[in-house]
Protein backbone atom coordinates (compact mmCIF):
# COMPACT_ATOMS: atom_id res chain seq x y z
CA UNK A 1 0.00 0.00 0.00
CA UNK A 2 1.32 3.41 -0.59
CA UNK A 3 1.61 6.27 1.84
CA UNK A 4 1.16 8.80 -0.32
CA UNK A 5 -1.99 9.29 -2.47
CA UNK A 6 0.56 11.35 -5.06
CA UNK A 7 2.31 8.79 -6.05
CA UNK A 8 -0.59 6.81 -7.14
CA UNK A 9 -3.32 9.21 -7.56
CA UNK A 10 -5.21 6.95 -10.21
CA UNK A 11 -4.88 4.05 -7.95
CA UNK A 12 -5.60 6.07 -4.49
CA UNK A 13 -9.00 7.38 -6.12
CA UNK A 14 -9.99 4.01 -7.38
CA UNK A 15 -9.20 3.01 -3.68
CA UNK A 16 -11.36 6.14 -2.75
CA UNK A 17 -8.36 7.49 -0.45
CA UNK A 18 -7.40 10.14 -3.10
CA UNK A 19 -8.26 13.14 -0.74
CA UNK A 20 -8.66 15.35 -3.94
CA UNK A 21 -11.40 13.73 -5.69
CA UNK A 22 -14.61 15.76 -6.04
CA UNK A 23 -16.69 13.01 -7.83
CA UNK A 24 -16.64 9.82 -10.19
CA UNK A 25 -17.68 10.60 -13.57
CA UNK A 26 -18.18 8.04 -16.52
CA UNK A 27 -14.31 8.11 -17.76
CA UNK A 28 -12.59 9.45 -14.76
CA UNK A 29 -12.59 11.33 -11.32
CA UNK A 30 -13.05 15.30 -11.25
CA UNK A 31 -10.00 16.49 -8.73
CA UNK A 32 -8.92 19.52 -6.94
CA UNK A 33 -5.72 20.53 -8.25
CA UNK A 34 -2.33 20.50 -6.07
CA UNK A 35 -2.01 24.27 -6.55
CA UNK A 36 -4.50 26.82 -6.15
CA UNK A 37 -2.93 30.55 -7.30
CA UNK A 38 -5.99 29.75 -9.82
CA UNK A 39 -8.74 29.29 -7.39
CA UNK A 40 -10.86 26.26 -8.65
CA UNK A 41 -7.93 24.90 -11.17
CA UNK A 42 -9.21 21.09 -11.38
CA UNK A 43 -7.93 18.04 -13.08
CA UNK A 44 -9.57 15.37 -14.83
CA UNK A 45 -8.19 11.95 -14.44
CA UNK A 46 -8.83 8.85 -16.25
CA UNK A 47 -9.68 5.53 -14.86
CA UNK A 48 -7.34 3.68 -15.73
CA UNK A 49 -4.18 4.21 -15.04
CA UNK A 50 -2.42 1.97 -18.15
CA UNK A 51 -4.01 4.87 -20.66
CA UNK A 52 -1.11 6.98 -21.45
CA UNK A 53 -3.14 9.02 -24.32
CA UNK A 54 -6.46 9.62 -25.41
CA UNK A 55 -6.06 7.62 -29.07
CA UNK A 56 -5.32 4.91 -26.46
CA UNK A 57 -8.68 4.63 -25.44
CA UNK A 58 -12.09 3.21 -27.84
CA UNK A 59 -13.71 5.57 -29.59
CA UNK A 60 -16.83 5.16 -26.36
CA UNK A 61 -14.67 5.85 -23.66
CA UNK A 62 -12.60 8.53 -25.37
CA UNK A 63 -16.13 10.60 -25.91
CA UNK A 64 -17.20 9.90 -22.58
CA UNK A 65 -13.56 11.21 -21.33
CA UNK A 66 -14.01 14.31 -23.63
CA UNK A 67 -17.55 14.33 -21.99
CA UNK A 68 -16.59 14.42 -18.88
CA UNK A 69 -13.73 16.85 -19.33
CA UNK A 70 -16.98 19.10 -20.75
CA UNK A 71 -18.78 18.65 -17.44
CA UNK A 72 -15.92 19.34 -15.25
CA UNK A 73 -15.35 22.67 -17.14
CA UNK A 74 -18.17 23.75 -17.23
CA UNK A 75 -18.76 22.79 -13.23
CA UNK A 76 -15.66 25.42 -12.96
CA UNK A 77 -16.79 28.07 -14.71
CA UNK A 78 -20.38 28.20 -12.99
CA UNK A 79 -18.68 27.85 -9.25
CA UNK A 80 -16.08 30.07 -10.12
CA UNK A 81 -18.44 32.33 -11.92
CA UNK A 82 -20.43 32.74 -9.11
CA UNK A 83 -18.04 33.17 -6.22
CA UNK A 84 -15.58 35.88 -7.63
CA UNK A 85 -17.13 38.22 -10.07
CA UNK A 86 -13.75 38.68 -11.57
CA UNK A 87 -14.26 34.99 -13.49
CA UNK A 88 -13.43 35.49 -17.04
CA UNK A 89 -13.39 32.08 -18.43
CA UNK A 90 -11.75 28.41 -18.25
CA UNK A 91 -8.97 27.01 -20.52
CA UNK A 92 -9.04 23.05 -20.92
CA UNK A 93 -5.93 21.22 -21.94
CA UNK A 94 -5.05 17.91 -22.22
CA UNK A 95 -1.24 17.66 -22.63
CA UNK A 96 0.69 14.61 -21.05
CA UNK A 97 4.03 15.73 -20.68
CA UNK A 98 4.78 15.18 -17.22
CA UNK A 99 2.49 12.81 -16.22
CA UNK A 100 2.36 9.45 -17.81
CA UNK A 101 -1.21 8.74 -17.32
CA UNK A 102 -4.27 10.53 -19.58
CA UNK A 103 -5.48 13.55 -17.33
CA UNK A 104 -7.34 16.51 -18.34
CA UNK A 105 -6.85 20.46 -16.79
CA UNK A 106 -9.00 22.70 -16.08
CA UNK A 107 -7.92 26.06 -15.21
CA UNK A 108 -9.82 29.23 -14.35
CA UNK A 109 -8.80 32.24 -15.92
CA UNK A 110 -9.56 35.46 -13.77
CA UNK A 111 -9.78 39.39 -14.66
CA UNK A 112 -7.00 39.85 -10.85
CA UNK A 113 -4.51 37.83 -12.93
CA UNK A 114 -1.35 39.76 -13.27
CA UNK A 115 -1.35 41.23 -17.28
CA UNK A 116 2.10 39.58 -18.19
CA UNK A 117 0.30 36.39 -17.42
CA UNK A 118 -3.34 37.10 -18.19
CA UNK A 119 -3.57 36.02 -22.04
CA UNK A 120 -1.04 33.26 -22.03
CA UNK A 121 -1.24 29.72 -20.98
CA UNK A 122 -0.88 29.58 -17.10
CA UNK A 123 2.53 27.30 -17.27
CA UNK A 124 3.88 30.69 -18.18
CA UNK A 125 3.55 31.64 -14.29
CA UNK A 126 6.89 31.73 -12.50
CA UNK A 127 8.04 28.47 -10.91
CA UNK A 128 7.18 29.69 -7.20
CA UNK A 129 3.70 30.15 -7.56
CA UNK A 130 3.71 26.27 -8.24
CA UNK A 131 5.30 25.25 -5.37
CA UNK A 132 4.62 28.16 -2.64
CA UNK A 133 2.36 26.36 0.32
CA UNK A 134 -0.23 29.59 0.38
CA UNK A 135 -1.14 28.37 -2.93
CA UNK A 136 -1.37 24.55 -2.23
CA UNK A 137 -4.40 22.85 -2.17
CA UNK A 138 -6.24 22.70 1.60
CA UNK A 139 -9.05 23.34 4.07
CA UNK A 140 -9.01 26.89 2.95
CA UNK A 141 -10.76 25.50 -0.30
CA UNK A 142 -13.48 24.00 1.12
CA UNK A 143 -15.83 26.03 -0.28
CA UNK A 144 -14.33 25.81 -3.87
CA UNK A 145 -14.50 22.38 -3.59
CA UNK A 146 -18.16 22.12 -2.14
CA UNK A 147 -19.42 24.56 -4.87
CA UNK A 148 -17.54 22.80 -7.71
CA UNK A 149 -19.00 18.95 -6.70
CA UNK A 150 -22.64 20.72 -6.28
CA UNK A 151 -22.32 22.00 -9.57
CA UNK A 152 -20.93 18.27 -11.32
CA UNK A 153 -24.17 17.33 -9.24
CA UNK A 154 -26.32 19.20 -11.32
CA UNK A 155 -24.54 18.73 -14.52
CA UNK A 156 -24.93 15.05 -14.18
CA UNK A 157 -28.03 13.23 -16.23
CA UNK A 158 -30.15 11.84 -13.41
CA UNK A 159 -30.64 8.15 -13.22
Amino acid sequence: MRDDWRTDRIGSALRGANPSVLRRLDAGFAAMGDVQFLPGYAVLLTDDATVRRLSDLPRARRLAFLSDMDQLGEAVERACGRLDPAFRRVNLEILGNSADYLHAHVWPRFEWEPAEFVSGPVWLYPRERWSDEQFALGPRHDALRTAIGEELDRLRPAG
